[in-house]
This record gives structure tokens, sequence and C-alpha cells, in this order.
């Protein structure tokens, strides 16, 4: 197997792991949000969109890296 052929999976995986990081993020954020850390937990929501605007996009693209040609 070639190293073209390992990015798709690759990129994959570690789109996989950052899903899994935000949600284990923003369990902590409600967590400092029960604990009255309104501030923080405010941040941290911010710094999350970020994934959110941008997962649609790697979705499609894995999907067109992942499709045989």
């Amino acid at each position: 197997m070639s190293n073209a052929d390992l990015l798709p999976s690759l990129l994959f995986k570690i789109n996989e792991n950052q899903l899994a990081l935000e949600a284990a993020i923003m369990e902590l954020t409600l967590w400092a949000e029960q604990r009255g850390a309104s501030e923080v937990s405010g941040n941290v929501r911010g710094a999350l969109e970020a994934i959110g605007r941008n997962e649609e996009f790697i979705k499609m693209t894995l999907a067109v890296l992942m499709t045989p040609e």
C-alpha cells in the first residue's frame, strides 16, 4: 500500500479523534457550567464552534478522498 493510499484513512482517523475530543471537552464544559464557571465555558464553546464549522467540509473531503478512482 502506497503512502497516498494511506492518507485518506489517516485523515479519517484523525477526524474521529477530533470529534471524540470535542465531545469530551463539551462534557467538561457542562461540568464547569454546573459549578458556575460560565465565562470559561463560554470561551470553550466559542473555541469548539470551529470544529462544528469545519466538520461538513472535512466529511465531504474525506468522502472524495476515499472514493476509488
